[in-house]
């Protein structure tokens, strides 16, 4: 460590370093949000689903994030847990034009909220209910209702209507996760 970063240290100059995984079925938009939350100059121009996970780093006005964008794909979602240990928040995307795998994605965040490695911390809960541009697609509410999310006692979260593929609501998101995290 450097005589600079040693200072900036001593100032409260350098960004508070944050781990984030980022969660949700396949298909629901993690890897386009997470792109889409990069500077302009560091997003992929093409995204493909994610296999396994992908690790991205960016920085905020008052945070250094290194974001876990986990694959949601059925067979990979047991790699989830591995994370869970070292994260200080979690994201989670839903696909709110899905209403048939609605289910699927609570059950997946019921056995996250539940693990013994996320149960004891109180870290913070953003969700994205993405897609809203679809036609189909269910508000931020009816999103929040059907997940039970009023039912999360324990920890802070925020739920924001998002269209990652035009960055609509992301700015909401991490506006408010950077307020819960800088406290």
């Amino acid at each position: 460590m450097g005589l600079l970063d040693k200072l900036s240290g001593w100032l409260g100059l350098r960004k508070k370093e944050v781990n984030v995984l980022c969660l949700g079925l396949d298909n629901s938009g993690k890897t386009t949000i997470i792109n889409q939350l990069k500077p302009a100059n560091a997003q992929a121009q093409e995204i493909v689903p994610t296999i396994g996970f992908n690790i991205e780093k960016f920085k905020s006005s008052s945070l250094s994030f290194t974001v876990f964008d986990m694959s949601g794909q059925s067979r990979y979602r047991n790699l989830w847990e591995h994370y869970y240990k070292e994260s200080h928040a979690i994201i989670f995307v839903i696909d709110s034009g899905d209403k048939l795998r609605m289910v699927v994605a609570k059950e997946e965040l019921d056995t996250l909220l539940n693990h013994d490695d996320i149960r004891i911390k109180k870290i913070p809960v953003l969700f994205f209910a993405n897609k809203t541009d679809l036609r189909d697609a269910m508000s931020s509410v009816k999103v929040s209702q059907m997940l039970s999310l009023e039912n999360i006692k324990d920890k802070p979260w925020h739920i924001c209507a998002s269209n990652a593929i035009k960055g609509e609501g992301l700015q909401e998101g991490l506006d408010w996760l950077q307020g819960d995290m800088s406290v």
